[in-house]
């Protein structure tokens, strides 16, 4: 399939959001942002600001449409109100996308939606590409019910599912523990054995865009192409930023300050997620390791 010409993407202003339309309107794509407030220029379109539906002739003559909304899983802790807001944020957008790319018929564009890693819940021991089953923690239900949402595109789009791992970039996964690894409190978070799945933000984007310009539909895991640990990850960061790798925070702990769900989807979880999908349709890993994807992330500390 060719490049497309016309990409409208909602999520804009998120940090895969904006490095994606970056990339696009680097090589000469029209993108155009789907914004929740008033609209600055003609590349932007106002939308779920009152309840009115989006209109499908916003995405008419587009080649294809990504969605990528979502509050940050990364907040804690994952209160009543937050866990509300994490549904939210992702069912409303997708379910707005989906129903006005259904509405366009036989010329509906591709429908790419997000979605994440934490679809399959921890399963320590078990290789996971995308006919795994789904979890069964808040996450996983999440995931499924986003998934869920974006099907509703109808059969005449191509519907992608970017089952997305954490970003390994100063805004992503990295956030709160560069700040612990700044402060010299930063180690092996529980166990620190358990497999992390990681994606860097370049590979993320080139991963978008891969599908973009296929014929992929269904799930598809944006996950790096090897194993990783917590401690993989967390001990390439103090090496990057020549700090210590020492303080372990028991789970416990970490059930104690941030809640269970949040502990248990996102930092003790064990999923060895593999790109089956990308690597079978010729996709080229820029990062192949999670310390390769750290120190192009991290600027390296004396």
């Amino acid at each position: 399939m060719p490049e497309p010409r016309r990409v409208v993407v909602a999520g804009a202003s998120g940090l895969i959001g904006q490095a994606l339309a970056a990339s696009l309107r680097a090589d000469g794509v029209e993108v155009v942002s789907l914004v929740r407030r008033p609209a600055r220029d003609a590349g932007e379109i106002e939308w779920l600001t009152d309840a009115r539906p989006l209109d499908p002739a916003v995405l008419a003559g587009a080649d294809a449409v990504v969605g990528l909304n979502g509050a940050s899983v990364g907040r804690f802790p994952w209160t009543a109100s937050y866990r509300s807001r994490l549904l939210w944020s992702r069912l409303t957008p997708t379910r707005t996308l989906a129903t006005a790319v259904r509405e366009l018929g036989e010329d509906a564009p591709a429908f790419v939606s997000a979605s994440a890693v934490g679809y399959y819940g921890s399963e320590p021991g078990k290789v996971l590409t995308e006919s795994a089953p789904a979890g069964a923690t808040f996450l996983a239900d999440l995931c499924r019910r986003w998934e869920y949402a974006a099907m509703d595109a109808g059969t005449h789009a191509r519907i992608a599912l970017l089952r997305t791992a954490p970003v390994v970039h100063p805004r992503g996964v990295l956030a709160p523990l560069m700040l612990l690894t700044r402060f010299g409190l930063s180690g092996p978070i529980g166990r620190g054995t358990q497999v992390w799945p990681w994606i860097s933000l370049d590979d993320e984007v080139a991963a978008i865009r891969h599908v973009l310009a296929t014929d992929i539909s269904g799930p598809v895991n944006l996950t790096g192409p090897t194993r990783a640990t917590a401690n993989d990850l967390g001990f390439a960061l103090a090496r990057r930023m020549n700090r210590p790798y020492v303080v372990r925070a028991p789970e416990w702990a970490l059930r104690a300050a941030l809640g269970r769900d949040a502990t248990e989807a996102l930092l003790t979880n064990d999923q060895d997620v593999r790109p089956e999908v990308l690597e079978r349709t010729g996709f080229r890993f820029t990062h192949t390791s999670v310390e390769d994807a750290v120190d192009a992330a991290v600027p390296a500390s004396g």
